[in-house]
């Protein structure tokens, strides 16, 4: 087993090291979600913590790891007799991304348990995990199913396998420990939500930290035993302070001006349910603790909210991280202000109010002399309502073909970058057909979980028992078989595997206008208000996005397909407009993105959605160029949609003459959106099925 790095010896990181203790001194804490870049010692940390955590003493023989002290009664392995316990090192377990619901809750032999009656199960990694710590790298990555199941598991302490009337419960009480880097997509709010705590880790900029971060990595690299030796002491230190935090824990006292505080932060930052006020608890005890102090502080308190509080308060992804540490600061000094003129007005400890209400007002004195002042805050400061400065006037710029947008400067002058508008809940877009890609929540679908629609034969093990096609397979033979008594006699042949039908991810690709036909101020900010809106929507459907953009002469691949769509929504906000039409080149670059991503990922169905108002000029015959573009798309059955960007009066209905050589349908801003009365769901049309 190789060496691991020293907890110790890893530099800078506070923040990381601070939750990852906190959860080893009180694991009720809830777990850390580690967010922050790559290559910034995530996944060392983690892994260095499991030599600090204290040994465990489990029942020997015991696959689930029971305490001899107070044996698991419904352990599976149980009843456990009465003996002496061994001791072990508390484990490091790691989920990688693509396991199986069997591999992380453990697999029951279905066969078995029809024909004979036996619970034989074997133990996942949820099992394996129980009094140690499951780690779980790129989590935002792990299907939400899975996701699901972790989380239930650790808010519970027990996981439950259960299929076809036949059930398995065993605990598992565990660390949870997870990282991911958020340029690969966000976990949704719901599970952010069940992790306790979480950092943000970035590198440092400090040149002399980062050299000794090499220093430190290289002489570890050329003997992990001898340099793990010149840590020991520090690590020996460590290990009994944890220790001793643990001792110390039952006894911290969390009194109620402190609990005054916890539910006040809370309320002002407008977390939602009441987690984030038990979480702050817990760890402004474990806080406490880890000083060794018996009684928690306001500082303990403001800590804990800095580490419990940031990713409660993200309502979509394109919301920043973090919290108002001048607005924290004031809400805790507030509600320590009101617990103690409470305390000093308790008229000697009586239930009588002070002053006496009966006396008579000064009418000179301060009415509210301990109450807060005016709003700091002051009204917007922001400017919410000016328009962003680009150096551009507002009126419409004239389009190179002369449609009667507005007159004004020259559309070949590129603009600086407007800024989007509100985005909206927009109309589902789904591809046609049922596919078989990644879990998620767009088009149809066979999927692991979902609606059962049929059964076939297993191709391998057996994961989703079709009970009732199994039995009517197995019926006819049973004389054959010899049966006598009263139980069906069931052979591996006879079982069926239960086809169902869930929703996917898409690959949704976003080619948008950027031409100075679309670059009126008012007109790009609706644009860039509904890709916006698409963008959300697609990071609540789990999908893939990638953003072609064309302008000028050419067209560029802005942003290549990823899960990150604040990614995709920080290159939209930043992108200029002006210049000719090239649409065509526009068409043809969507055409070789989708092309290199059906060999990356075949499964995964793409979605072109094309953003423009249908306009096609520079170069020779660029309308019919277009229109090549358009049906080399159909041809290979891509589904498609036109967001059709036309405004004015006057209407030329080229995008609508665009989605009819896509073979896909065009929808205008306003039907677009999911509360329009144009429709209630645009569903995309692939090549084929128009014609």
């Amino acid at each position: 087993m190789s060496t691991p790095y020293p907890f110790t010896a890893i530099v800078g990181q506070d923040d990381l090291r601070l939750g990852l203790l906190l959860n080893a001194v009180s694991p009720a804490v809830g777990g850390v979600l580690v967010r922050g870049e790559k290559g910034t010692a995530k996944s060392t940390a983690v892994r260095a913590l499991a030599a600090l955590m204290p040994e465990v003493a489990v029942v020997p023989g015991c696959r689930f790891s029971c305490d001899p002290a107070s044996p698991d009664r419904a352990c599976p392995d149980g009843p456990h007799a009465e003996a002496a316990g061994v001791s072990r090192a508390a484990r490091t377990v790691e989920l990688p991304v693509g396991a199986s619901e069997d591999r992380l809750v453990g697999a029951l032999d279905i066969e078995r348990a029809l024909s004979e009656g036996v619970k034989a199960f074997e133990p996942g990694l949820l099992a394996d995990a129980h009094r140690g710590i499951l780690y779980v790298d790129e989590v935002n990555l792990l299907h939400d199913h899975l996701v699901d199941l972790l989380l239930d598991a650790a808010a519970m302490g027990a996981s439950y396998v259960e299929r076809e009337g036949v059930s398995v419960r065993h605990a598992a009480r565990f660390l949870l420990v997870g990282t991911m880097n958020p340029e690969e997509g966000e976990l949704r709010p719901q599970l952010l939500d069940r992790f306790g705590l979480t950092v943000e880790v970035a590198a440092s900029r400090d040149t002399d930290e980062r050299v000794e971060v090499v220093r430190r990595r290289l002489a570890y690299d050329d003997d992990p035993e001898g340099f793990a030796a010149r840590w020991a002491d520090e690590e020996a230190a460590l290990r009994e302070r944890i220790a001793a935090a643990r001792a110390l824990l039952p006894r911290v006292v969390l009194g109620d001006g402190v609990l005054r505080q916890i539910a006040a932060t809370c309320a002002a930052f407008e977390v939602d349910g009441m987690r984030a006020d038990i979480v702050m608890a817990r760890t402004a005890t474990a806080l406490a603790a880890w000083a060794g102090r018996e009684e928690v502080t306001a500082d303990d308190v403001r800590q804990a909210a800095l580490l419990a509080l940031p990713h409660r308060r993200r309502r979509n992804p394109f919301d920043a991280p973090g919290l108002d540490e001048d607005k924290l600061d004031q809400t805790l000094d507030e509600a320590g202000r009101q617990e103690q003129e409470e305390e000093q007005g308790g008229n000697g400890g009586g239930d009588l109010p002070d002053p006496d209400p009966d006396s008579d007002p000064d009418p000179d004195s301060d009415p509210d002399p301990g109450g807060p002042g005016p709003d700091d805050g002051g009204d917007d400061g922001g400017g919410g309502g000016v328009p962003p400065q680009g150096g551009a006037s507002d009126t419409p710029s004239q389009t190179p073909e002369g449609a009667p947008d507005a007159p004004g400067r020259s559309a070949g002058a590129e603009q600086q970058p407007v800024a989007s508008a509100e985005p909206f809940r927009t109309k589902m877009l789904s591809v046609p057909g049922l596919g078989e890609g990644a879990a998620g929540r767009r088009s149809r679908a066979r999927t692991e979980h979902g609606r059962t629609t049929g059964a076939r034969r297993p191709q391998g093990s057996l994961t989703k028992l079709h009970l009732a096609a199994t039995v009517q397979a197995a019926a006819p033979h049973q004389r054959a078989r010899g049966r006598s008594g009263r139980g069906l006699v069931v052979r591996r042949d006879d079982l069926r595997q239960a086809t169902r039908e869930g929703r996917e991810g898409n690959l949704v690709l976003f080619v948008v206008d950027a031409s100075g036909s679309m670059a009126a101020r008012q007109r790009m900010s609706a644009v860039k208000g509904a890709v916006l809106s698409l963008l959300l929507d697609a990071y609540q459907r789990r999908d893939k996005v990638g953003l072609v953009t064309f302008r000028g002469k050419d067209a560029e691949v802005v942003l290549p397909p990823t899960s990150s769509v604040d990614a995709a929504a920080a290159r939209l906000e930043s992108l200029p407009t002006g210049g000719r039409t090239p649409l065509a080149a526009g068409l043809l670059k969507a055409h070789d993105v989708l092309r290199i991503e059906r060999l990356r990922d075949p499964s995964r169905r793409p979605l072109l959605v094309v953003v423009t108002d249908g306009r096609a000029t520079g170069g020779p015959e660029p309308v019919a160029l277009a229109g090549r573009a358009g049906r080399l798309h159909r041809s290979e059955g891509t589904a498609s949609v036109v967001v059709d960007c036309e405004s004015g009066y006057v209407r030329l209905g080229l995008a609508g003459e665009l989605a009819r050589e896509l073979g896909g349908t065009a929808v205008t801003l306003d039907e677009l959106r999911a509360d329009s009365i144009a429709g209630l769901v645009k569903d995309v049309t692939a090549a084929g099925r128009a014609a």
